[in-house]
């Protein structure tokens, strides 16, 4: 079972560049959407506007992690700071879904009582939306393959370009067949699919704060090569979790055989260089027991 993960890596000023001019870019069109907004009386512009003002909100966030995840660890981040961009990833999956249940409340209340909407305005600054939207997600695509934080941006971005087009086409029915209606009804679609990529999305850097295992590496396929090492009679109290994004760990303890404990630089080499070419787990400690003053009873996982 092997597992081989290649994380290459933009070159970080290139990174912030980019980061850089999507902020900037939709914080203009965040404040042209709601003037517009109010102007044509239209929720669905409010509403993409809202969505796309958290899309700055999750831009200025993950700069700023980009930033503070690169220090070097210091005597109060052993770890170093990279999980900085873990928590970055779900404070903007919350946002998505607190805007996506707030949209919803007002899309209901609209649908009950449809306003005069501005059709022109809707489409022109819809079709703006989309022009800046498709720009931002263009500018993290790349960056998106390899960072949970970016990820997170990706999908805002994605999430506000199909927005767009949704407005686009609520503005156009509204000038052409006067469908009032349309415009609430959008601003629904609008939410329930902010909370559906929200709530997809959202496990994966919750998984990682919680120290789960890395999802695309099975904790039983670990232990059977731990095992299966010559000298190795077994393991318990292992612990296999994500120390960042892209780096997994390894913790256990090892009782070794008679013959194995007279050897013990020999098996830690042979687990390290197991660990890494079949799991790519590049760190690891490892505490050695002689199987005459083994743990009774220790469990497989965790400390008990």
């Amino acid at each position: 079972m092997g597992h081989h993960h290649d994380h290459p890596h933009l070159d970080p000023t290139s990174g912030d560049r980019r980061v850089s001019i999507a902020i900037w870019a939709n914080g203009i069109l965040t404040v042209a959407q709601i003037v517009g907004g109010i102007l044509a009386g239209s929720l669905a512009l409010i509403a993409d506007a809202l969505h796309n003002f958290s899309d700055m909100a999750a831009l200025v966030i993950a700069f700023a992690a980009r930033k503070i995840a690169r220090r070097p660890p210091d005597s109060q981040m052993t770890f170093g700071y990279g999980r900085i961009e873990i928590v970055a990833a779900l404070i903007n999956y919350t946002t998505l879904i607190l805007v996506g249940f707030y949209l919803i409340y007002e899309g209901v209340m609209r649908m009950i009582d449809p306003p005069e909407i501005q059709g022109w305005i809707v489409v022109i600054i819809g079709i703006v939306a989309l022009l800046v939207d498709t720009l931002t997600a263009l500018l993290t695509w790349s960056m998106q393959k390899h960072s949970v934080n970016i990820r997170a941006l990706f999908l805002h971005n994605l999430s506000d370009a199909f927005a767009s087009i949704a407005v686009i086409i609520g503005g156009s029915l509204i000038l052409l067949y006067d469908m009032r209606w349309v415009d609430p009804a959008i601003t629904l679609g609008i939410a329930l699919y902010i909370l559906y990529l929200a709530f997809t999305e959202i496990a994966t850097p919750i998984r990682t704060l919680m120290l789960g295992s890395p999802p695309d590496v099975e904790g039983q396929s670990v232990i059977d090569v731990l095992r299966s090492v010559e000298g190795v009679e077994d393991v318990h109290h292992v612990h296999l979790w994500q120390m960042q994004e892209n780096t997994a760990a390894l913790d256990c303890h090892v009782v070794t055989t008679e013959a194995g404990w007279q050897q013990l630089e020999a098996i830690k080499a042979d687990i390290k260089a197991q660990l890494k070419a079949r799991f790519d787990i590049g760190h690891s400690s490892l505490e050695f027991e002689h199987i005459d003053h083994a743990h009774e009873g220790a469990n497989l996982y965790g400390h008990g």
